[in-house]
């Protein structure tokens, strides 16, 4: 695999613009670890060469990377503590500032108008060396509906590392189509999106986290490059280099975790709904269930912790037939509902021991959210 290596000069030395220099740490200081058990990891690499000043920081896991033009006197590179530098980049008192990297003192002058700063610095041959992206074939996607099918995806994709397959979310590039999907394993988001243009086949188990990043430095923009090198994916967004390992694992199959029959199908105005979960939710802590009940014609959520209190809320609903009382994490469903697109939202249930499906007008959405199993 190629990598990038780094340039160890006898003294980076430069001027850059203290605004240019705030916008490009503000990107790559996502990639800082926030772990302390690697010091390294910690660090943000400055290295100037051509006229430029490049950027990285990986937690091993993801790296960003992104450039910006300077006056360079002296080549070099050095490693810096990213959060103490991107918090003094911030605060600088003046348009243009200088760096100085005393390579015999380990440290890093930083000048800006009348203020000087000294930052101790790290070694540059500790700092991982990082996935060549010149290496990978990209394909130009259209931001929009990338982003927009991560969003609404990436809420049900695992915190728990423990499962590292369930922490990525799925994306599979297909002709004329992305399908992306996520579970915890007690609830499950599945969005298929057209896609124009030319689209390379890919799939891969992408960490939620990655794009997450992604979504945040991709935003407003037209296009976003994609490749894959070896198990990194690449993504890259005017100028900004993300790369990210690709998930080793089977993630589950989904289409046999959805339902093919329900026993009923309620529509109504997402919304309301959606207001009513809010409000009734207040009192549901200590991983109380929100429980709903439907009744001919009728939908109560109501929501009760021993020592706080109790809520319960009516509306009106086409519901049919006998009775049926559901428990679900409040939290789950309320990002079920503010993930579905339109101003109605159907519920799909069995049973109050089957999983619940909820969706839009289209079929192109699919969110999946497992009962709370409630006492009595």
């Amino acid at each position: 695999m190629n990598i990038v290596e780094t340039v160890v000069g006898s003294g980076m030395k430069l001027t850059c613009s203290r605004d240019e220099l705030v916008q490009a740490l503000g990107v790559v200081s996502r990639g800082v670890s926030s772990r302390g058990a690697v010091q390294i990891l910690a660090g943000i690499l400055l290295q100037a060469e051509d006229g430029s000043l490049q950027f990285a920081a990986t937690d091993m896991e993801l790296s960003l990377r992104t450039t910006l033009e300077a006056q360079v006197e002296g080549e070099g590179a050095t490693v810096v503590p990213g959060r103490l530098l991107v918090d003094l980049a911030r605060l600088l008192p003046d348009t243009q500032v200088a760096f100085e990297h005393k390579v015999e003192e380990n440290t890093l002058e930083v000048v800006c108008g009348p203020a000087s700063y000294r930052l101790r610095t790290y070694a540059v041959e500790d700092f991982p060396r990082l996935p060549d992206t010149t290496g990978a074939t990209l394909h130009a996607v259209k931001t929009e509906p990338l982003l927009e099918t991560i969003g609404r995806v990436g809420r049900a994709a695992s915190r728990d590392e423990s499962r590292p397959v369930l922490t990525g979310i799925l994306a599979r590039f297909e002709a004329g189509k992305l399908i992306m999907a996520a579970t915890d394993s007690y609830r499950l988001s599945v969005k298929e999106t057209p896609l124009e243009g030319e689209i390379p086949d890919l799939e891969a188990i992408i960490p939620a986290r990655a794009l997450e990043e992604l979504r945040r430095i991709a935003g407003g923009t037209e296009e976003v490059e994609l490749g894959v090198q070896d198990n990194q994916v690449v993504f890259g967004v005017n100028g900004i280099w993300l790369t990210t390992r690709r998930i080793d694992g089977q993630f589950p199959n989904y289409k046999q975790l959805v339902p093919e029959q329900f026993e009923h199908e309620v529509t109504m105005p997402r919304e309301e709904l959606l207001e009513v979960v809010r409000r009734t939710s207040v009192m549901a802590e200590r991983n109380s269930p929100l429980r709903l009940r439907f009744a001919e014609g009728e939908l109560t959520l109501s929501a009760q912790t021993q020592d706080v209190g109790e809520s319960k809320e009516t509306l009106p609903a086409p519901f049919v037939g006998e009775p049926l009382e559901i428990g679900f994490n409040p939290q789950f469903l309320r990002d079920g509902l503010e993930s579905v697109e339109g101003d109605q939202v159907v519920l799909r249930l069995i049973n109050p021991l089957r999983p619940a499906v909820i969706g839009g007008d289209g079929g192109d959405f699919v969110y999946l959210i497992m009962p709370i199993r409630l006492p009595g």
